[in-house]
C-alpha cells in the first residue's frame, strides 16, 4: 500500500533531533539487556524502509547530513550510542519521581523524537512533548499523541508554554537533555527563573557541559587503529552522498574549511573528484587529523553555555536548590559494554566534561 513519504525540512539545531534518535535505536539493538526503545528502534525502520524524507540540503548546520548519513549506516554507535546512554539515567529519575507522585505531569523539553513516554508511563502520569513548531509537526507524523500525551510546539523561552501544563496538582516533573547547551547565559537565567515562576517546588534533570574543549577530537584518539579506519571510511562515504545533494554554499564552506587545515596537502580543486584524489593521497594520519578537525567544530564545538556546578544557578535564584548531581554516567553498569564503549562511558566520567543536574525550582 502507497504511503507518502513524511518529509523533514528541519535546519539548525532541530535538524539535530534525528542523531540521537540514531543512537537509541542503535543502543537498543546493541545493548538491549542494559536499555531498550522499541520505539526509537521502529521509527529507524521507517527511515530506512525510505519513508522519511530527509532533505539534508535543507539543514543549515554544516556537516547535519554528513553525521546523518554515518548515523543511518550504524557507523557511530561508540558516539551517538554513548549520548543515547543518557536516556537511562534519565528514565531511572523520572521512575524514582513518579513512584511517589504517580500522577504528576513529566514535561519533556527539547523532545525531538525522543519516546521516553513509552519507557516510563506508569499509567497514570500526564506527559507534555515541548518543542519548536517545526520539530513538533514531524513529531505528530511519527508519533502521534497517545492518551496522556500533549504536544506544545513553542519555544522552551516563550513563557507561555508553562500554562499548558494543566496538571500540577501532584507535581510537576521536568527533563532537558542536550537541549541547554545551545542557549546563551541571559537566556538559561531567564529560563530558570521562568521554571521558579510557575512550578513552585517542581524539579528538573538536564545534561550540561561543564567546558567546550573539542571533546569529539579527543574522543577519536581513544579509538584503537582499526575503529578509527572504519569512522574514517564511513565518513569519507557519507560527505559524497551529502556532497551530491548539498547547496553549492555549504560545498563552499567545506572547501574553505579543508583550505585551513594544518596538512600542508590540499586538493588541487573544488569538485568531488578532486576532494577525493587528495584523501586517497593523505597517509593514515592526516586523514584522522583531518576527520578530527572537520567534525570537532559539528560535534564538539556546539556549545554557547556550561556549566561547572548547579550552585552557580542556586546563586542566580534563591528559589532553586540542588538536589543532586553526577556524571553522565555514573549509574550505568559497564559490565555489558564492548572496550570501546567501556573506554569512552569512563573517559566521559573522568574528565567530567559532561554532567546531569537535579534541581528543584
Amino acid at each position: 500500500m502507497h504511503r507518502d513519504k513524511v518529509k523533514v525540512r528541519l535546519g539548525g539545531v532541530a535538524g539535530t533531533l534525528l542523531f540521537p534518535l540514531w543512537g537509541r535505536a542503535q543502543l537498543s539493538k546493541e545493548y538491549s539487556s542494559l536499555f531498550y526503545d522499541a520505539k526509537a528502534v521502529e521509527l529507524v525502520e521507517k527511515i530506512l524502509a525510505s519513508t522519511i524524507d530527509y532533505d539534508i540540503s535543507a539543514d543549515d548546520m554544516l556537516f547535519g547530513g554528513v553525521v546523518f548519513n554515518i548515523s543511518r549506516k550504524g557507523n557511530l554507535l561508540p558516539i551517538f550510542g554513548l549520548i543515547a546512554l543518557t536516556a537511562k539515567q534519565f528514565d531511572d529519575k523520572i521512575k524514582t519521581y513518579i513512584t511517589e507522585h504517580p500522577h504528576a505531569s513529566v514535561v519533556n523539553i527539547g523532545a525531538g523524537l525522543d519516546a521516553t513516554f513509552y519507557r516510563v508511563d506508569n499509567g497514570s502520569i500526564h506527559w507534555y512533548d515541548l518543542d519548536l513548531p517545526a520539530v513538533i509537526d514531524v513529531r505528530k507524523q511519527l508519533l502521534p499523541e497517545p492518551d496522556r500525551v500533549t504536544y506544545i510546539a513553542k519555544s522552551l523561552l516563550d513563557p507561555s508554554w508553562c500554562k499548558d501544563i494543566a496538571y500540577t496538582e501532584d507535581g510537576v516533573f521536568m527533563i532537558a537533555d542536550g537541549v541547554l547547551q545551545y542557549l546563551e547565559e541571559s537566556e538559561i537565567k531567564q529560563f530558570f527563573s521562568m521554571l521558579a515562576d510557575n512550578f513552585p517546588d517542581g524539579e528538573i534533570v538536564f545534561t550540561a557541559m561543564s567546558r567546550s574543549d573539542g571533546g569529539f577530537k579527543v574522543w577519536m584518539d581513544m579509538f584503537p587503529p582499526e575503529q578509527r579506519y572504519a569512522i574514517r571510511t564511513a565518513w569519507m562515504d557519507a560527505l559524497k552522498d551529502w556532497w551530491e545533494k548539498a547547496p553549492q554554499d555549504q560545498k563552499d564552506m567545506v572547501n574553505n574549511m579543508i583550505a585551513t587545515l594544518e596538512i600542508p596537502t590540499k586538493p588541487k580543486g573544488t569538485d568531488w573528484v578532486d576532494l577525493k584524489a587528495w584523501w586517497d593521497q593523505l597517509s593514515d594520519t592526516e586523514k584522522g587529523e583531518a576527520v578530527r578537525d572537520l567534525l570537532t567544530p559539528f560535534c564538539g564545538g556546539v556549545g554557547m553555555w556550561a556549566l561547572e556546578d548547579a550552585r552557580e544557578i542556586t546563586k542566580w535564584d534563591r528559589r532553586i536548590t540542588l538536589i543532586d548531581q553526577l556524571s553522565l554516567f555514573k549509574n550505568i553498569p559497564r559490565d555489558s559494554l564492548s572496550a570501546d564503549m567501556r573506554r569512552l562511558v569512563n573517559y566521559v566520567d573522568e574528565s567530567g566534561g559532561l554532567n546531569i543536574f537535579h534541581l528543584r525550582v
